[in-house]
Parts: structure tokens; C-alpha cells; sequence
């Protein structure tokens, strides 16, 4: 049998993925995509208050802090028919924006930079030469030499010290890195500077939603009155600091992050092409102007794109039960209509049905189950959510500023149009989106202060929290773009009650395993394009590609032990 392979963990944060990898030579032939953990939250909800919903599927995850929330109420307004006052959404707006600005921004740095950053290599750099470097790129204040020497010998303190902490487990010195030592140098500070950078832009979330991670939601609005004379509520000081903190996030977008994305993908340009793997992507849509019953007026569209042909935006429709289907032949879960089942998220089940190795194990038994995630699957289409899937239908759709990014970039880097549809690509989209959502806060925010003006205050829609006006039974979807992709909650609602409820999300999407017919998921077919590795012992070509779709799989996962016991039981009062 030809070498496999195996990465486990795989994710810088919280672990919960294993790939492995069919090698033929040096040559990657086939890959498998494993959530090494159960997810048991829909069982959680069922029988709750649909009201209380958020405050549980928001602990889904504790990176994306407010997404899960965010989904979960828009899916019990959905399922009501109730529409939230403007303010509310845009204060909503604000909040995902500044979501999406922070997690991007902390993705290249701190969980995706150091695939392409030596930092050993970083001690051998020359300040002066590091600052002329950093100069050419960016009007950023922090360039000088002195700058680069301080940030040199804090460098070299951590390494004498051995205190690297996550630098320490790094493939340094691997042929595969190709940044001069300057570059490297300029990339380690711009991570230890980006690390100060996330404390303040955190704020937002706690201005309006009282702490981060994990802010107060409400179904029908939001948590936060605004009253200009009042201490304890939005006041003018409170939406300075807003103002502060969108300037302060744009500064650093624009100033540091788009200069160094591009600086490094200029040594990396062969990575143009490799990675892509499915060629089809799905959004759902998001950032309403209007409210989330107007697809029109949303700043990311939804649809689907097929085979690559951005001529062509299919629609998507969320209820339809021959549309979203997830599979779960390749999983640890039964369906009531048997293995090779498709179910609706409607009529989703979470039936675990472990059958597989007990850890440790030396390889997967992929010919059966052999993953805790599920397959999800557009009309039977395996699909890639995220960054690169939203900037590719905003581009298609026209959008303005997208379009001159995209040129903007490709025209830099010098590379074809196909260079999109690749690891470097989607690195590459995740960036081009920090900047035009980035940008679409300053007008979210100047839109609030227009209404609070005019004299609306108004954030919460009171009528949602008489249930006795609720139907007997009711359905809904909540669906929003997360950094990580399209992310949804469908609801189930029974005499006041959570009956059903499933949140299919985007490391689902993208990590999930084979399904019936036997196509893989975004990651397996992504590592499957054209990846070859220097060293298998050292398989950072693998951690390249992984890590731009930027795995979150505590969002797929949750809690067990290898036995499969319970660990803790939570009573809620």
C-alpha cells in the first residue's frame, strides 16, 4: 500500500480535524477530511424557548463569537414573520462587519501567516533594509529602523529564552519557505503588532452587545437601547468610540494587512495554481440594507456558481427540500431513512452511530464512516463556502469596488485570472472583503447616526415576545455570511417550542466528508489539486491549503470522550 499521510491536529486554535493524505510518490492522490468529535447541539435545543436559542447556538463556537447568534435569531424571526426596525439591523451590520475585520485580520497573522513566514529566518534580517522594505509597501507609521531592531530583539529574547510558544512547533528552515529574512522580519512584527491591534477593535462588539467574545442578542432586535442623554445606553461618547474603532480597523487593513497579503503572495505566485479542487461555490447572501426579506438590497449576494462559469448565478432557495441536503453515508450518524439518506435540515436528525477506530489508530477505514461532520450538498453538488466564494459572486455581480481589487491584484501579482480559484486565491479573497466590508462600516455606521438625528431610536420590535400570537407551529431559516462562509439555522417551532432545529455551517461545507456518490468535500478535493510535499514528515504544503479555507471545526463539533461517555452535564436554570 502506497504511504498515507496524517496530519492530527491540524488547526492552530482547538484541534477536532485529521487529514490524511494517499500519497503515490510525492504526489497527494486522495485525501480524507475528518471532525474527530461529536456535535450534539441540536438534541441540546430541542423543547427550549425558540427565544432562548442564541444564547446556546452562539457557544457553537468560541472564535466566531457572535455569528451562531446571529443565525439563531434571524431563524426564529423568520420562522414569525417578523421584521426588526433599521437601526437594529445595522447595528447587526456593524457587528458582523467589525466580526469579519477582526477575524480576517487575525487569520493571516496568527493562523495562516506562519505557513508562509519563516520566523527563524526573521533573526537574520537587516532593521534597515527591513524598514526601506516596509516603506516601499505602505505609508505605515511603524517602519522606521529602530521599530524593526526593537521588534528584532524581542525576537531573539523569546528564542534564548525558549519561550517561542506556538513558534515553537514551526517547520523552520523547510525549502518551502521563500521570503528573504527583511520580509520575514516585517511579517513577525506586523503579527506581534496585530496581536494589540484586536484588543481595541473587540470593543465594538462590547459597546453594542455588552461583552466579546459571545455578545447579548435579542430576537426582534437588539440588546442595546439608544438613548443620546442616558449613561447606560448608546450615547454620543459611545458611538465616538465606534467611529475610533472603524478608523482604527481600516488603518490597519489598509496599511498593513492588504500591503503584507500582497508583498508575501508576490514570492508564492506557483501557488496560483493548486487547491482548487471543486470549482463550485455557494453563498447565501447577507448584509441587508432593507432587512433580511429583500435579497436586493444585501451587499453580498446569495447563489451558487457552478464549474467555475461566473456567467451563470444559480438561485438558491433555502426552504426547498430538494435544494440543501445534507448526507451522512461517510459519517458517524444514522438517518431514519437509512445510511444513503438525504434529509432537509427541516427534517434534519442527529442519530450518532459511532463505528469506527478508537483513538489512537494509525489510519482512517474510509471505505466506511470515518468523520463526525456530515455532508452537506446543493442539489447533489458538493460546494465551497467562504471568502473566495463571495468575492467570486460579487464579482460576478458587478460590484464595483470588487472588480477593481480583483484587477488590482491579479495585475500585481501577475498572474491569470485562473490564480482565483486557488489556495492563493482564496488567501488572496480574504483579504479583497476585509476591505470592502471595512469600507461598508463607515457607511452602516454614518446611516445609524442619520436615523438617531432624524429622532429614531427605535432598536427592538416588542411584539415578537408575545408568543400567544405565535401560529401553532411555525418553520424559519436563519442564514447570514460568517468569515468562514455561508452559515444557517433551521427552526423548527411547536407549540412554542424548539421541535427540530439544525445549523448546517461553513466547516461543514468545506470539511465534510465523501458523500454517497462518493464526492469529496471542499478540503479533500483542495488537497486532491495538484499538491505534491517536500517532506512528509514536515507536510506544510498540506497546512498551506487547509488553512486558507481557515478551519474552525469547533463549529462542527463538541463534546465526548475517546468512549464515547459523557463528560459534563449542564443544568439550566
Amino acid at each position: 500500500m502506497s504511504e498515507r499521510v496524517v496530519v492530527d491536529p491540524i488547526t492552530r486554535i482547538e484541534g477536532h480535524l485529521r487529514i490524511e493524505a494517499q500519497m503515490e510518490g510525492n504526489r497527494i492522490a486522495q485525501a480524507y477530511s475528518a471532525g474527530t468529535m461529536v456535535r450534539g447541539i441540536e438534541i441540546i435545543l430541542q423543547g427550549r424557548d425558540p427565544r432562548d436559542a442564541w444564547a446556546f447556538a452562539q457557544r457553537i463556537c468560541g472564535v466566531c463569537t457572535l455569528v451562531h447568534g446571529l443565525a439563531s435569531i434571524r431563524s426564529v424571526e423568520n420562522a414569525l414573520n417578523y421584521t426588526i426596525p433599521p437601526n437594529a439591523q445595522l447595528i447587526r451590520n456593524l457587528m458582523n462587519g467589525a466580526q469579519y475585520v477582526h477575524d480576517h485580520v487575525m487569520h493571516f497573522y496568527h493562523l495562516h501567516a506562519l505557513d508562509w513566514v519563516d520566523v527563524v529566518s526573521a533573526l537574520n534580517a537587516d532593521p534597515a533594509a527591513t524598514s526601506t522594505l516596509a516603506q516601499s509597501l505602505s505609508s505605515y507609521p511603524k517602519s522606521s529602523p529602530g521599530y524593526f531592531a526593537d521588534m528584532k530583539k524581542k525576537l531573539k529574547d523569546f528564542v534564548e529564552a525558549g519561550q517561542l510558544g506556538i513558534f515553537a512547533q514551526g517547520y523552520w528552515g523547510h525549502p518551502a519557505y521563500k521570503l528573504p529574512p527583511e520580509a520575514n522580519l516585517m511579517a513577525v512584527s506586523h503579527y506581534l503588532e496585530a496581536l494589540t491591534w484586536q484588543r481595541d477593535v473587540a470593543k465594538l462588539h462590547a459597546i453594542f452587545g455588552g461583552k466579546n467574545p459571545h455578545p447579548n442578542f435579542l430576537v426582534g432586535g437588539v440588546a442595546c437601547p439608544i438613548d443620546l442623554n442616558s449613561d447606560s445606553a448608546i450615547n454620543a461618547k459611545r458611538l465616538a468610540q465606534v467611529q475610533e474603532i472603524i478608523n482604527k480597523m481600516n488603518t490597519f487593513v489598509e496599511q498593513v494587512y492588504i500591503p503584507d497579503l500582497l508583498a508575501i503572495a508576490g514570492f508564492y505566485k506557483d501557488w496560483g495554481a493548486r487547491g482548487e479542487g471543486l470549482g463550485n461555490f455557494l453563498t447565501y447572501g447577507d448584509f441587508p440594507e432593507k432587512g433580511m426579506d429583500d435579497p436586493a438590497s444585501f451587499l453580498i449576494p446569495g447563489g451558487a456558481i457552478l464549474n467555475r462559469d461566473l456567467s451563470t448565478i444559480h438561485e438558491v432557495d433555502m426552504n426547498a427540500a430538494e435544494e440543501i441536503q445534507e448526507q451522512v453515508a461517510h459519517s458517524y450518524y444514522d438517518y431514519s431513512n437509512g445510511k444513503d439518506g438525504s434529509l432537509h435540515p427541516y427534517d434534519g436528525e442527529t442519530n450518532l452511530n459511532y463505528s469506527g477506530p478508537t483513538p489512537p489508530y494509525d489510519q482512517l477505514d474510509v471505505d466506511q464512516s470515518y468523520s463526525w461532520l456530515k455532508s452537506p450538498r446543493w442539489k447533489g453538488h458538493a460546494m465551497e463556502v467562504g471568502p473566495l466564494a463571495r468575492v467570486l459572486m460579487l464579482y460576478a455581480n458587478g460590484h464595483d469596488q470588487t472588480k477593481e481589487l480583483v484587477h488590482m491584484t491579479l495585475n500585481k501579482l501577475d498572474v491569470p485570472v485562473e490564480a482565483l480559484f486557488s489556495t492563493l486565491g482564496r488567501t488572496a479573497a480574504r483579504g479583497l472583503e476585509t476591505k470592502v466590508i471595512g469600507d461598508m462600516m463607515q457607511t452602516w455606521f454614518n446611516n445609524l447616526v442619520a436615523n438617531i438625528k432624524a429622532g429614531d431610536t427605535k432598536t427592538f420590535n416588542e411584539k415578537l415576545w408575545e408568543p400567544e400570537t405565535w401560529p401553532a407551529q411555525a418553520k424559519g431559516v436563519g442564514f447570514m455570511e460568517a468569515p468562514r462562509g455561508g452559515l444557517a439555522h433551521w427552526i423548527v417551532i411547536e407549540d412554542q417550542k424548539i421541535k427540530n432545529y439544525q445549523a448546517v455551517v461553513p466547516s461543514t461545507w468545506n470539511a465534510g466528508p465523501r458523500d454517497q456518490s462518493g464526492q469529496p468535500g471542499a478540503y479533500e478535493a483542495a488537497l486532491q489539486d495538484n499538491h505534491t510535499l517536500h517532506d512528509p514528515q514536515q507536510p506544510i504544503e498540506i497546512l498551506r491549503t487547509i488553512h486558507s479555507f481557515d478551519p474552525c471545526i469547533a463549529c462542527a463539533v463538541h463534546v465526548t470522550d475517546p468512549n464515547g461517555e459523557e463528560l459534563i452535564q449542564v443544568k439550566v436554570r
